[in-house]
C-alpha cells in the first residue's frame, strides 16, 4: 500500500492507513495496514483496475442518492423505512422507531437550549433518564445483553 500511494501526487500513505499490530493466523502480532471506512473508500476510488469499477459505480450511485436526500429529506425517511422493512421489522415497529427518532431529536434540541454542550453532557442525561425509566444505565444494559448473549451461545464469560 505504501509504495503505491507514495507515487500519487499530493497523497501521503498515512492519509488513509495506519499500521496497527494485529494477531496474524500464525498467532504472532504483525503490523497491518488499517483504515477507517472513508479511507477505504478513497483507496478504492484510486484503484486503476477494471475489477474496481463496479464498486466505484456503486459509490457514485450512493453518493448521488445522498445528495438527492439532502435536497429532499423525505427520500431519506423512505430509505430508512425500506432498510428496516428489508431487515424484517414489522410496520408497527418501524413506525415506533421513526417516532422515537423524532422524539430523541426534539429532546437533544431541548437539552442543547438548556446548556448541554459536550457529548458527555448528553451521555449523563441519557443515563439518568434510562436509570429512572428502566432501572439501568445504557452501559449496564449493554453489559447485561453481552452476558445474555454469551450464555445463549455457551461462551465462557466473566462470573
Amino acid at each position: 500500500m505504501k509504495n503505491r500511494t507514495e507515487n500519487e501526487e499530493g497523497i501521503e500513505p498515512f492519509t488513509f492507513c495506519k499500521r496497527l499490530k494485529l494477531k496474524a493466523s500464525d498467532q504472532k502480532m504483525r503490523e497491518t495496514d488499517c483504515s477507517n471506512t472513508e479511507g477505504i473508500f478513497r483507496i478504492i476510488q484510486s484503484i486503476p483496475s477494471p475489477k474496481a469499477e463496479p464498486f466505484k459505480r456503486w459509490l457514485a450511485k450512493v453518493g448521488y442518492e445522498r445528495v438527492q436526500e439532502i435536497e429532499n429529506p423525505e427520500l431519506a425517511a423512505k430509505r430508512i423505512r425500506m432498510i428496516y422493512k428489508l431487515k424484517g421489522y414489522s410496520e408497527d415497529w418501524i413506525e415506533k422507531r421513526m417516532r422515537g427518532i423524532v422524539i430523541c431529536e426534539e429532546l437533544t434540541d431541548e437539552w442543547k437550549k438548556r446548556g448541554a454542550e459536550k457529548e458527555v453532557d448528553y451521555e449523563i442525561l441519557t443515563a439518568e433518564i434510562s436509570k429512572a425509566t428502566f432501572g439501568v444505565t445504557p452501559s449496564e444494559y449493554k453489559q447485561l445483553m453481552q452476558k445474555l448473549a454469551e450464555r445463549s451461545l455457551g461462551l465462557p464469560g466473566e462470573s
